[in-house]
């Protein structure tokens, strides 16, 4: 079964691959010969992620999903939240916005987070939508060159190092995109009977 991945993100396709396995092909948005931003106006995760499933949809009329990832510091009264991808600004670098978080974190006694996904499947013209959550906490400095986002600053609970220390089997260990796509893949299989 084929699904395109409504995503320019090299870094989520090959995280999603990881955890695919054979029995589905995931298409990217550039191997589909679709080159388009998708915008993300939304204020809720869940409603970003429809919005770039939607949209392919209604560009190819094929099965898609989607997935909008964001990070929710308690002390900061969960953001970045929406905003984690440009929340140091447009050009969406990931340095600039942990810069920011840190900065924001100085002193900040509470360092408890969350990384929480939303995936939107587009299934025969039905959605659906599965969620995961991986807590943790912020750290004071950076740690590890791997993984890509926010994943030098983040240490999942039960773990003693930073998303960003691990290679990617160690992370889906954790990882709240691998917990939401198990339920996705579990959903797929039965639904499709593979």
């Amino acid at each position: 079964m084929k699904l395109i991945f409504a995503t320019n993100n090299e870094n989520k396709v090959k995280e999603f691959r990881s955890l695919l396995g054979e029995q589905f092909e995931i298409i990217t948005l550039l191997e589909a010969g679709i080159d388009i931003d998708i915008p993300e106006p939304h204020d809720t995760l869940e409603a970003n992620a429809t919005e770039k499933s939607t949209t392919i949809r209604r560009m190819t009329g094929e099965n898609c999903f989607a997935e909008d990832t964001g990070l929710e510091i308690t002390a900061l009264h969960g953001a970045p939240g929406v905003l984690s991808a440009r929340y140091a600004g447009e050009q969406k670098l990931a340095a600039d916005n942990i810069e920011k978080v840190l900065r924001e974190m100085t002193g900040q006694e509470d360092r408890s987070a969350q990384f929480r996904t939303v995936i939107s499947l587009l299934l025969d013209g039905q959605e659906y939508q599965f969620e995961g959550v991986c807590n943790g906490q912020i750290t004071t400095s950076v740690k590890g060159g791997k993984g890509f986002g926010y994943d030098p600053i983040f240490i999942p609970d039960g773990a003693d190092r930073a998303f960003a220390e691990m290679d990617l089997t160690e992370k889906n260990q954790y990882s709240h995109r691998a917990r939401a796509f198990e339920k996705f893949v579990a959903f797929l299989k039965k639904s499709t009977n593979v």
